[in-house]
């Protein structure tokens, strides 16, 4: 699985509420809350985001309460994976849970925002094409793989069953 898109850079302890405002959470349609994703971190982030960008992020990405609102988000945008340095367990396992990609990555703080990158998911590689530079991200065992490649642990187990 490659996922190849451009980098939105984000700090660390980036949580939940900044992910996706507590305050938008009575809304039940996953399109319309997606519209809010990001708001109070980055106001531009809807209206310029492209389908298979990803975010690029320090240290503790997700981190906060344990809403899966945040990872559903993402992925509702059509956001390509998430790169971090590290990721709230809970924000991991929902992202994998759903489908949505994410790679832990020490070094990924050195890529800046609008670089085009590529991630090989299953080499668990990280190439940044305007900077040149390649960095090793933590490898995912192949099941996770296959969950996220499904679309999903739903989707996954569908296809199991078969």
């Amino acid at each position: 699985m490659k996922i190849r898109g451009f980098a939105w850079k984000y700090g660390d302890n980036i949580d939940t509420d900044l992910i996706i405002p507590g305050k938008y959470l009575d809304i039940g349609d996953v399109r319309e809350l997606a519209r809010h994703a990001m708001e109070g971190l980055d106001p531009d982030f809807v209206s310029k985001f492209r389908p298979g960008d990803v975010i690029v992020a320090g240290r503790n990405f997700g981190c906060g309460s344990s809403r899966e609102n945040a990872a559903d988000v993402l992925k509702e945008l059509g956001v390509g994976a998430v790169v971090a340095e590290s990721f709230a367990r809970i924000f991991f396992r929902n992202a994998i849970n759903i489908g949505l990609p994410v790679l832990e990555c020490e070094g990924c703080g050195k890529i800046e925002g609008g670089h085009e990158i590529e991630l090989d998911m299953r080499s668990a590689m990280v190439f940044n094409h305007t900077s040149g530079s390649v960095y090793r991200a933590g490898s995912l065992p192949d099941f996770i793989l296959d969950i996220v490649e499904a679309g999903g642990l739903v989707e996954y187990k569908k296809k199991s069953r078969r």
